[in-house]
């Protein structure tokens, strides 16, 4: 009678089985660090948005802040900021059809909001100046405000 050797196929079997644990354990892994990834980078894009409409107007009014040179007024029936440099021309930041658009044309000619350019995507733009203080308040696509307010030196001469 011969004596069936059974040994060698639990072996095989069970390192199978340890492989496939060992297989399922680096998928759920990989699915959970892919899931916690693709969270992450939602969240720092909508940061970024946020950050960079801000910043972007804070840089535009940085840039222009001088001898009067920035003021809010009415274009095209939406508010905006103008900003003046020394050579007869104008920027115009506002807010129109979702978008954040600038406009940089000479002081006296005749264009519409939809002439400008798109920057970034914004559903609203408010602007207040109270002497000096020039208040700003963002509205983001997915309904949240960022405002702030800036202090201008306009009026003061600019620095040596």
């Amino acid at each position: 009678m011969k004596k069936q050797h059974t040994q060698p196929h639990i072996d095989a079997f069970a390192a199978l089985l340890l492989f496939g644990i060992f297989a399922a354990c680096v998928l759920a892994i990989l699915l959970t660090g892919a899931g916690a990834y693709r969270r992450l980078t939602e969240r720092d894009q909508v940061s970024y948005e946020r950050r960079t409409c801000v910043q972007y107007i804070v840089t535009r009014v940085h840039q222009s802040d001088s001898m009067d040179q920035v003021s809010v007024e009415q274009f095209g029936g939406v508010p905006a900021l103008k900003l003046l440099d020394e050579n007869g021309y104008v920027t115009r930041v506002y807010c129109y059809d979702g978008w954040l658009m600038e406009l940089y044309t000479s002081v006296d000619a005749d264009l519409e909001p939809a002439d400008g350019e798109q920057l970034l995507k914004a559903d609203g733009l408010e602007l207040s100046m109270d002497g000096n203080l020039l208040d700003i308040t963002v509205t983001q696509p997915d309904g949240t405000q960022e405002n702030f307010c800036l202090s201008l030196r306009a009026g003061e001469g600019e620095a040596a």
